[in-house]
């Protein structure tokens, strides 16, 4: 604490005495002196008796540490303190009175007397308190507790600058949006002044909480948000109706306020603090993410040796968060891409600190030499395995490298778990490998397949699990739109009839380690994605949301490989079920060795050649279920 400041607290603290001193004085005369009733008291007894009762009462409060408190955050403590000091007080009091000898005065008189300085004394300190927090209220009574506040208080005028403050009303007059005003209102420096509550609660409409009035959410709301000068809308409102909550959100922005998030801590994640943000196109879109970590995942990865490649990209670094959470062993970073790898690094180092032995690796799957030597190193016992090419029309034309990464990179993998002792290996793997009609699916699923063959003859446990496209991953959908929105349009779709299923990062992620803590040997895992979305109805939706109307959407026709839409089952009436409601298993008969192997055989002659049509080709051979996107779409 600066000297300024010190000094300044000294001041403020000492000041009380004399405004107590007076306090003291207006209840002696109101009391002892003017009250009527019992026989008279003398001037010189009921001096003694202020006397007194002022030296107990002052001697406790020091003791008490009642003039260290700050009045101005005084809360309940703060109060109950001040009563127990002024009973104990009271009680010296009266004791030091009969010790004296000090008669003429009435018992009831002296506790009465005691009542009214304490009242009074309270009185005082919650005036302050209040003229503190609403002082800043340019409104009669405000100008008043500010002048009240400058020549009792000292308080400088810059506390209430009226004009650095951010006027919010908050949407929901409940426990969050309660705890948020009076965080607002308790801080002097914050940037928000919290005006108003907006809620539906016959309850609370027309009523005040914390001194702010609360008003109903109906027509008449834009002129009294607009009348008291409201800036900003703070949504509190916690489980609403997804479709409410965009309703709303569309409604205030077309009155032209700016409207705001909050998020309150987590009572489980004592780290987490209140964030006021923009809402996210995302959320504004999908369904609130559903969070399906629970103890028995948490158990399962807890002080294991964990290696994920691909650690650094969207679905990678997602996992690496979520597991540092889970307090492993050592968790190893392996990818190829040393920027992602640097990113997830830096983070989970600054989160973390030295509570989490993190190491990063930059390697290519592809290379087995090098895969031995930090398998040897680590001696991992779960591998997850997100290292991958994903990008469709890229891997159209790159067909070999799509091949060679996808396909013989997992096999490194998978060989290196078996040569090298590991538990437990599972692969993330995509929507698209289910009847795939592009590169990118086939690899995917076959390396589904040589997944559920390891698990016929390996030692290690293995599993996959299978989910659509993820929010805000690089490459994804909405992060394309943003850009064409910002940049004036127009905004591109291949096909107005295109669906996919859409997931948060931190939700697909979370349901990969779930899936993977239940699996059993060879489990294909299949995530409930909910409903597919419409892409063209995204666009629309994006550029209302961003207030764009005028952006143009343009068709540009299917890219090579694409589907029209998206499955998640190869075989929907073999679905299995799990313990976990959005997670489901997809039955398949596992290939024997000597097929994989053959299969995997084909696939490296025909990349020998160089030639990435016949690889492609090749490819159908081996994937049976590799089908023309044309024969789909159709």
């Amino acid at each position: 604490m600066s000297k300024e400041k010190k000094k300044s607290t000294h001041k403020i603290r000492w000041m009380l005495i004399p405004y107590d001193m007076f306090v003291l004085a207006v209840s002696s005369v109101l009391v002892l002196a003017m009250a009527s009733g019992g026989k008279a008291m003398g001037t010189a007894l009921i001096l003694r008796h202020t006397l007194l009762f002022a030296a107990s009462s002052f001697f406790f409060r020091f003791i008490f540490r009642i003039y260290s408190l700050v009045w101005r955050y005084g809360g309940i403590q703060s109060y109950m303190r001040l009563m127990i000091s002024d009973f104990v007080s009271f009680g010296v009091y009266f004791l030091l009175a009969r010790l004296l000898n000090l008669s003429g005065m009435l018992q009831v008189r002296m506790l009465a007397f005691v009542l009214t300085y304490l009242i009074l004394s309270m009185g005082m300190r919650m005036t302050y308190r209040y003229a503190y927090k609403y002082g800043n209220n340019d409104t009669f009574l405000g100008r008043i507790l500010v002048f009240l506040l400058r020549v009792f208080g000292h308080i400088d005028s810059k506390h209430f600058d009226v004009n650095r403050k951010i006027r919010i009303a908050i949407l929901g007059a409940g426990r969050v949006g309660v705890a948020l005003a009076g965080e607002f209102l308790g801080n002097k420096d914050s940037l928000y002044e919290p005006v108003c509550f907006i809620d539906i609660s016959k309850n609370k409409v027309g009523r005040e909480i914390l001194g702010i009035r609360v008003y109903v959410e109906d027509e008449t709301i834009q002129s009294r948000l607009t009348d008291i000068g409201v800036q900003q809308i703070v949504f509190t409102v916690t489980g609403q109706n997804h479709a409410k909550k965009v309703e709303l959100y569309d409604r205030y922005r077309s009155m032209g306020f700016k409207v705001m998030n909050y998020e309150s801590p987590q009572l489980e994640d004592a780290e987490s603090k209140p964030q006021l943000r923009e809402f996210s196109v995302e959320e504004l879109l999908f369904r609130k993410q559903q969070f399906v970590v629970d103890e028995k995942t948490i158990t399962y990865y807890k002080n294991k040796v964990i290696l994920i490649t691909g650690g650094g990209g969207s679905i990678g670094s997602e996992l690496c968060r979520q597991i540092a959470s889970m307090s492993p062993k050592q968790l190893i970073v392996l990818d190829i891409y040393e920027n992602g790898a640097y990113d997830i690094q830096q983070e989970l180092r600054i989160k973390y600190t030295n509570k989490l032995d993190l190491r990063v690796e930059i390697c290519s799957i592809t290379d087995k030499k090098a895969l031995d030597s930090i398998f040897g190193q680590y001696q991992p016992q779960i591998v997850i395995n997100a290292a991958a090419h994903k990008h469709v029309p890229l891997m159209e034309h790159n067909c070999i490298e799509a091949i060679e990464n996808n396909v013989f990179g997992c096999k490194n993998v998978i060989d290196c778990c078996e040569e090298f002792g590991a538990e437990r290996f599972m692969m993330v793997s995509t929507d698209k490998a289910v009847n795939p009609t592009n590169v990118m699916g086939a690899t995917k699923r076959m390396c589904e397949m040589m997944v559920q063959s390891a698990s016929t003859t390996g030692k290690v446990k293995y599993s996959s699990t299978r989910f659509g496209n993820v929010l805000g991953s690089a490459g994804s959908v909405i992060p394309l739109f943003k850009r064409q929105i910002e940049q004036g349009g127009p905004v591109t779709v291949t096909d107005k009839r295109i669906t996919r299923y859409f997931m948060t990062i931190p939700e697909a992620s979370q349901l990969v380690l779930a899936s993977g803590a239940m699996a059993k040997n060879g489990d294909l895992f299949v995530l409930d994605m909910g409903q597919p979305v419409k892409i063209f109805e995204l666009a629309q939706s994006m550029i209302r949301l961003m207030g764009a109307p005028d952006v143009e959407i343009v068709e540009t026709g299917l890219r090579p490989g694409e589907k029209l839409y998206e499955e998640l089952l190869v075989k929907t009436e073999e679905l299995g079920k799990t313990e976990n409601s959005k997670i489901f298993i997809e039955h398949d008969k596992p290939l024997s060795k000597q097929d994989i192997d053959n299969k995997i055989g084909v696939l490296m002659d025909v990349c020998e050649t160089g030639d990435n049509d016949k690889a492609k080709e090749a490819l159908r051979t081996v994937v049976p279920t590799f089908v023309r996107p044309e024969e789909v779409n159709n």
